[in-house]
């Protein structure tokens, strides 16, 4: 194992990661920034108002990408997983 496979599988970590990972940030930070406005727009300074709504965003995004999400990491793992042989030598 070389420096390039080392760095080549960091790297394909890190991209699964933030695959999965966009998904629920960018409806998270669009939840929360237009909480954020609707409060500076009517002066309601709750904090646990941009909760709930940022929670619900979430669990709807987990549901309808969670399959792709799910396939995502599995294929990754899968492709480690044949890799493996090749990797210890």
């Amino acid at each position: 194992m070389n420096d390039a496979t080392v760095i080549g599988l960091g790297q394909g970590a890190l991209m699964t990661a933030l695959m999965v990972a966009a998904p629920i940030l960018v409806v998270s930070l669009g939840v929360g920034v237009l909480v954020s406005v609707f409060q500076a727009m009517t002066q309601i300074n709750e904090a646990t108002l941009s909760f709930v709504p940022k929670l619900l965003g979430v669990f709807a995004v987990s549901a309808l990408a969670g399959p792709w999400m799910i396939g995502t990491m599995v294929d990754y793992t899968t492709q480690l997983f044949v890799a493996l042989p090749d990797l210890a030598r």
